[in-house]
């Protein structure tokens, strides 16, 4: 049980106020499935590393049914999909819509708490405005659900969210019901370089680390005062009908930074490391295990390859790009392969993140860069293993695998049609789904209002 719950409870059974609610910002998101549509004889990739030829997929009641040749049709809406792909809905791990919006004016710069070293207390969630045009226009690209994460400017730059890719007023609406957030941290140059430049710390590399190794250690003590509040409460409730003089304890005082640090060590907030070079990937593990928590997933990596191996035997994925690299000196050393080394080690978990309000837009096409430098390279690269890396692994690094990234019965009907091969640069999604339920058909006016901030473009900017 976290602390919190604990507190919450304990504080109930001594007749006092609860601090804080379990989860003071909970998701509003309303699922509206659509009607039962089965999507007829495609050339389906279904994101655990299948290919299906002239298959059909049967959505009901916002889930996957059932996937595979010649399906029952009674009572659904049939999509031929002769001659076009279906794949999962396609998963940002590492995206700033909504903190950093369009337009890109000072009042919509929102995504880095540059203030202090350590700032593990700010949520990103609490930045997200749901007007950014950039929404959509990654929808238009495939993306149905993306984890949002504050900037590098930071050690420890604070609380990710994970978001359905959806048409709201309020971030709560977007937010993915029960998925894990995460934390965000930085390696290398971008702290010490903020930091430093303003005489304080870190300006170092070594202060780098002292950074971390500071917070984290802040953590653990902040979990053993809740541990010894534990024991002093069980304590107190062994006697209290014993002795009407006895006092419950004081709970400890919250501490939101300490609090997000300790939730990371329980494992309850998944940790992901915006880091380059692979000694300082290492460096990072090492700390891992000092403090005993894990990683996610290190975000950027353009040396991952050199670690390749050991990211794989740690399960600890690579979310990186296809080709951007050398517009620092800690991102120097890339090769094209980059990515199709991080996949190739049994148990690898290689994906293709954006970091970029445009290269969201075109996930597959990066994937596709990474496929194809993968085959060069002389590894065994088809669509059906390629596609995992904009699908079910970065549900994997985002801890929501058990309901989308793949088109598995049970999971989520987040499905997209492509009008041909999804790793062609002429590739467009014809439909999309989210919840079995179209929320974009190429050839229909589009589902939702545009962005007011895109009225009067040419093409509503999201086609």
């Amino acid at each position: 049980m976290g602390w919190k719950l604990f507190l919450g409870a304990a504080l109930a059974a001594c007749a006092g106020p609860a601090l804080a609610a379990d989860e003071p910002y909970p998701s509003t998101y309303q699922s509206h499935p659509g009607p039962p549509t089965l999507i007829r004889n495609a050339i389906v990739l279904d994101g655990t590393g299948r290919r299906l030829d002239g298959a059909d997929v049967l959505m009901r009641d916002g889930k996957i049914v059932a996937v595979g040749p010649g399906l029952d049709a009674a009572g659904a809406t049939v999509v031929d999909a002769r001659g076009r792909w279906v794949t999962p809905g396609l998963i940002d791990v590492h995206s700033h819509l909504g903190v950093y919006a369009s337009p890109g004016v000072n009042a919509t710069q929102d995504g880095n708490e540059a203030t202090d070293p350590v700032t593990a207390g700010v949520w990103a969630e609490h930045s997200v405005w749901p007007q950014d045009p950039g929404f959509a226009t990654a929808l238009a690209g495939g993306v149905t659900t993306l984890q949002v994460l504050p900037g590098s400017a930071n050690l420890i730059g604070g609380r990710g969210v994970t978001l359905r890719n959806v048409h709201t007023t309020t971030y709560q609406a977007m937010k993915f019901p029960d998925a894990p957030q995460g934390l965000k941290m930085a390696c290398g140059e971008n702290p010490k370089r903020v930091y430093g430049s303003h005489d304080r710390a870190p300006s170092t590399r070594m202060g780098n680390v002292a950074g971390y190794r500071q917070a984290f250690a802040d953590a653990q003590d902040y979990l053993r005062q809740q541990e010894k509040y534990q024991r002093e409460l069980a304590a107190y409730g062994k006697k209290k009908d014993k002795d009407k003089d006895a006092q419950p304890p004081l709970p400890p005082k919250r501490d939101l930074r300490l609090e997000t640090l300790a939730a990371a060590i329980r494992g309850e907030v998944r940790v992901h490391i915006h880091c380059y070079r692979a000694d300082e990937m290492a460096t990072m593990l090492d700390l891992a295990h000092e403090f005993n928590f894990r990683i996610a997933a290190f975000h950027h990596g353009v040396e991952a390859y050199k670690i390749a191996d050991r990211l794989a035997e740690e399960g600890v994925c690579g979310a990186l790009w296809a080709d951007w690299w050398g517009f620092k000196l800690e991102a120097y050393d890339g090769i094209w392969e980059n990515l199709a080394f991080v996949d190739a080690p049994k148990n690898g978990c290689a994906i293709v993140h954006s970091d970029s309000e445009e290269g969201i837009q075109r996930l597959n096409q990066e994937a596709a860069k990474a496929m194809t430098r993968g085959q060069r390279a002389g590894l065994d690269i088809p669509p059906e293993r390629a596609v995992r890396g904009i699908t079910s692994n970065p549900a994997k690094a985002l801890g929501i695998a058990d309901r989308v990234g793949t088109l598995e019965p049970g999971e989520l009907a987040d499905v997209v049609v492509w009008n041909q091969d999804p790793f062609s640069v002429y590739a467009l999604p014809d439909l999309i789904y989210i919840d079995g339920a179209v929320v974009l058909d190429r050839k229909a006016p589009p589902a939702t209002p545009a962005s007011d901030f895109l009225l009067g473009q040419p093409t509503g900017g999201a086609r």
